[in-house]
């Protein structure tokens, strides 16, 4: 699921469907976050959640739409993981997503910061990360 203002946390996601694609996974849909695909997050081994950041430049930074994280299905039993993408300074934006999507009652396995000069670079390392938090879960 994805919140996307300007479309660079739509891209990372999308990026990062193809990369796991190519690894054989299957993507059981890509869906807004305020407009959840309640069958896919059903049918999903794992659900990944992206935001992008906002607010001040150095201060005060949080992911977007944190009362329609808070509002997802309950998924206890599913595994999650969390991104982010920021312009200059991603502050403790991902702590607080990873949090969010903790108290769904998921167990979050991981997440990451990307910086959206760095979409490429950034969702391999995620994807990467993923594929190995995944063989020894």
């Amino acid at each position: 699921m994805v919140e996307s203002l300007t479309g660079n946390t739509w891209t990372a996601a999308e990026q990062v469907a193809d990369l796991l694609q190519q690894e054989r996974w299957t993507i059981t849909g890509l869906s807004k976050v305020k407009q959840p695909d309640y069958q896919s997050i059903h049918d999903a081994d794992l659900i990944l959640v992206g935001t992008w950041v906002h607010g001040a430049f150095i201060f005060g930074q949080a992911p977007w739409a944190m009362s329609n994280i808070a509002n997802l299905p309950a998924m206890r039993g599913k595994k999650a993981a969390a991104f982010c993408t920021f312009a200059l300074d991603p502050g403790k934006a991902l702590d607080k997503l990873t949090r969010a999507l903790g108290d769904t009652g998921a167990y979050v396995i991981g997440g990451l910061a990307m910086s959206r000069s760095k979409l490429g670079e950034h969702t391999e390392v995620f994807a990467d990360r993923l594929v190995a938090a995944t063989a020894v879960a």
